[in-house]
């Protein structure tokens, strides 16, 4: 089992991409990175990013996946650690959003990951090589 330092954060937009027949080179990229994850057992993420991927893939993608293939690739996802976050989390995405002037739901995804001792935020809707909250954000698609 990996290490803490060794945890990675996957956000909504990454898994998308694994999914989505249309999305190209980005799926392939995608693809590659949640299998390494599966492999060594270092996937993350939370429960606003598994709202977020089944609510893109059934319903925003060119090929949406059926109500059934989502919720089995949910399921599968649920094997990762996950974060769901308290109130106190909430206020403390809050303070990031203000301090770091991202977006709110991008600071409850850095929070998540904190929250969880990832050292890697997988996203492109951050700024590769940033850190937020002691995580390194990459894009995996540059």
């Amino acid at each position: 089992m990996a290490g803490d330092a060794d945890r990675e954060f996957v956000d909504a937009n990454v898994l998308v991409y694994a999914y989505d027949t249309s999305a190209g080179d980005k799926q392939v990229r995608a693809k590659a990175l949640l299998e390494r994850l599966w492999r060594e057992s270092n996937g993350c993420l939370s429960v606003q990013v598994l709202q977020e991927f089944f609510v893109t893939v059934t319903k925003r993608v060119p090929k949406p996946l059926s109500l059934d293939d989502a919720t089995d690739r949910v399921r599968d996802l649920c094997a990762w650690r996950a974060f769901a976050p308290r109130p106190e989390e909430v206020l403390a995405a809050i303070a990031l959003h203000k301090r770091a002037k991202i977006s709110f739901w991008d600071a409850m995804i850095v929070e998540a990951a904190h929250q969880l001792g990832c050292s890697t935020i997988w996203t492109e809707d951050l700024t590769d090589g940033q850190l937020l909250q002691g995580v390194r954000v990459r894009n995996p698609f540059l």
